[in-house]
């Protein structure tokens, strides 16, 4: 009996029960070890499989779609983010492209807040005292950060992590602002107790804490910029969980240096998994490597749904989380 199933292939280790069901649905390819595929190696899965399944260290862009075979119709990526695949390439060659929003929400929310605190509360210089078997005891004026309660947040991106940090933050007593490409219903506004502000420039201007919460898309490139920076105060401190592109991290790091920012916390970097060398030391940045989903729960959610796309296209369906122009 000819083997009809969809020859797919997966860029990277998965959880182990996404796995297993993969193989039970599907003709798969999984990743040996837990290393990215170097270019060549993408650009043969891409001529000879039917769906592609890579991640956010795998960047598929126009180059490697033009290689691509005729059986490719579907890159189901894992993960919510899809600024790493060329999107309208890959529609213009047939090719449709899912993700997997909703599912680290809550998780990323739970980081941002983590971040927050551990800056504000200076956890890394503490971290680094006791690792470093310096302590020589408790003094009253030690490591004295500042009170999180009665702050001002504004959160840079009011979708589905912003509103989630957003009710995080209110628990923790924090006055919430935000700034969005559209303004929230009011009754969404209402239960979250913030308000908006249309300035951008306005905004950053008067918050404790700014959150990025917002996609890497090219009018969000840069959307913190050395100009914008240089508005905020220097008792402020920057979140980001979202996508580094979203900062100037150069001008991040000088302003850090100078004392013209209180710190930041930072899960993404402008370049891809280093962040500038200089923020690596410096006692009032938190850099962590990229760990706002990396939750079990989470990441095997996050294959479900890549799942759920590729199952539906299977059974000759548009895949549910298909990424669609009005996204991009």
């Amino acid at each position: 009996m000819p083997n009809n199933r969809l020859s797919v292939v997966v860029t990277r280790r998965l959880p182990e029960a996404v796995e297993t069901r993969l193989k039970e649905l599907f003709d798969v390819t999984l990743r040996d070890d837990d290393t990215p595929m170097t270019r060549d190696e993408l650009a043969g899965a891409m001529a000879e499989a039917d769906v592609l399944v890579p991640t956010i260290t795998d960047t598929i862009d126009a180059g490697l779609i033009g290689q691509a075979g005729e059986r490719l119709k579907l890159i189901a990526n894992y993960g919510a983010g899809f600024d790493h695949i060329d999107v309208e390439t890959a529609r213009a060659r047939g090719i449709m492209v899912s993700n997997t929003p909703g599912v680290m929400t809550d998780d990323t929310a739970d980081m941002v807040m983590g971040l927050m605190l551990a800056v504000m509360r200076r956890m890394q210089e503490g971290l680094t005292v006791m690792q470093g078997g310096e302590w020589q005891g408790w003094a009253p004026t030690a490591f004295l950060g500042t009170r999180i309660g009665g702050k001002r947040l504004g959160i840079l991106g009011m979708g589905r992590i912003g509103q989630a940090v957003a009710r995080r933050a209110r628990a923790f007593g924090m006055q919430i602002h935000y700034h969005n490409r559209r303004r929230l219903r009011p009754e969404t506004e209402e239960a979250l107790e913030a308000s908006y502000w249309e300035s951008l420039d306005q905004m950053v201007a008067r918050m404790d804490v700014i959150s990025v919460n917002c996609p890497h898309t090219p009018s969000t490139f840069h959307l913190l910029n050395a100009r914008r920076l240089r508005l905020m105060k220097p008792s402020a401190v920057i979140v980001n969980t979202s996508r580094g592109e979203v900062i100037d991290e150069n001008a991040l790091t000088r302003m850090i240096k100078a004392g013209d920012l209180a710190g930041a916390g930072l899960d993404v970097y402008q370049h891809g998994f280093r962040g500038n060398p200089e923020l690596v030391n410096m006692p009032n940045v938190v850099m962590l490597p990229h760990m706002g989903s990396a939750t079990m729960e989470g990441r095997v959610e996050m294959g479900e749904k890549v799942l759920i796309n590729v199952k539906t296209f299977a059974d000759g369906h548009r895949p549910p989380d298909q990424v669609v122009p009005a996204m991009l």
